[in-house]
Order: C-alpha cells, then sequence, then structure tokens
C-alpha cells in the first residue's frame, strides 16, 4: 500500500485538476448555457464531495500524528484547522446555490484561492517535518488509514461539527453523486470527473441541435 504521502499527494493532484477545470468553464458571467450551468453545478458537486472526505479524513488520521510527531505538531496542525474551518463554511454555503446564481462564482473562487493555499501549506510547512518523523511502516499504515477511510468518510462539509475524530467518524457514511451513480457504486474521483468531462460535448451538441 502507499504511503500517507502518496495518498494525500494523489489526493491533492485530484483536487488542483477540479479546480483548474472549474476555473476555464464557462461561467453564468461569461454566458454559459443552462446545460453548461447544470453541468457546472455537477461539477462543483463532485469537488465538495471529494474535499469532504479528504479534509475529513485528514482530521481523523493525519493531523493527529502532526500533532504527536512534530515538535511544532499542535501549531501546524491548529493552523491547518483554521484553514479547513473557513473552507467548510464556503463549500456549505456553495453547495446550497445554483451554477447560476450571483454568490455561486464568488464563492467558488474564493474556495479556489483558499484550496490552494492549504495545500502549499500542507505539503511545504509539513510534510518535511514528517517524512523525517515518520518511519516506512508508520506512514504506510496512515496511508492504508486514509486510503480505506474513503468508503466511509462524510461527503459534505460539516463546519459546526468539531475537528475531532470521534465526532467526523459519526457525521455519516458516503452518499452517491446525485444523478450520477446508484447507492451501491461509489466511482473514484478521476472516474467520476472523467464522466463529467465526457459528457460536456454531448450537452453542448444537445444544446446546438435545439
Amino acid at each position: 500500500m502507499a504511503d500517507v504521502f502518496t495518498v494525500l499527494s494523489q489526493d491533492h493532484q485530484e483536487v488542483k485538476r477540479m479546480l483548474a477545470e472549474l476555473e476555464k468553464g464557462p461561467s453564468r458571467v461569461t454566458g454559459a448555457s443552462e446545460d453548461q450551468l447544470a453541468l457546472r453545478k455537477k461539477m462543483t458537486e463532485q469537488l465538495i464531495i471529494e474535499e469532504s472526505k479528504h479534509e475529513a479524513l485528514e482530521e481523523m488520521y493525519f493531523w493527529p500524528v502532526v500533532r504527536d510527531h512534530l515538535p511544532d505538531g499542535d501549531t501546524l496542525a491548529d493552523q491547518a484547522a483554521g484553514q479547513e474551518q473557513e473552507a467548510k463554511e464556503v463549500l456549505a454555503k456553495l453547495d446550497k446555490l445554483d451554477a447560476g446564481d450571483a454568490e455561486f462564482e464568488k464563492l467558488l473562487g474564493t474556495f479556489i484561492g483558499a484550496a490552494r493555499e492549504h495545500i502549499q501549506f500542507e505539503e511545504t510547512a509539513v510534510w518535511p517535518g514528517l517524512r523525517t518523523a515518520l518511519n516506512t511502516e508508520r506512514a504506510a499504515e496512515l496511508g492504508t488509514q486514509i486510503a480505506e477511510g474513503k468508503k466511509t468518510a462524510p461527503t459534505r462539509p460539516h463546519p459546526h461539527t468539531p475537528p475531532s475524530p470521534a465526532a467526523l467518524k459519526a457525521a455519516g457514511p458516503i452518499a452517491p453523486v446525485p444523478g450520477l451513480v446508484d447507492a451501491g457504486q461509489r466511482p473514484s474521483a478521476r472516474a467520476s470527473w472523467a464522466l463529467f468531462i465526457d459528457e460536456r460535448p454531448l450537452m453542448l451538441r444537445r444544446r446546438a441541435s435545439e
């Protein structure tokens, strides 16, 4: 099994790919069609699901290890918790909006900037010290916990839930992407995002033929 840094790096790359796709996509301001706005909303829902799972799993498994193994672990984890709390509040608001709402793009832009800043903080301020502090076995064990935890991690932001492992584990099981999969199916983030991207030309062709 891949170690914790490989698992989290893969998550970060996937999130950054989603952010880039949303950033360059058509929006209400640029004259997006109803079909394009519907797709943008679906893409944002997928981002919210993946980001919610990722942050919940870090709070359950990763940040407690940072606190225990680094001399400045409490400071680093507290700073990360503050960043993640702000992100949860933005995502919770964004989740309630349609892509055509005036506030949607403002919130999405706020989250995109904050997400990139958080990823950079984690990878440059936290990972180097933790790589040194953890042995190979512990890093692999932590990677397994996070990878396996994706099966049951919360899929929506919970800004009012304390960032403790017990509270987050009680936040609820994974939910399917609305209109995309049945309850028993759980595609990977990459597979789900590929479906959204592949769907876009079809939607545009259908719009053009009307």
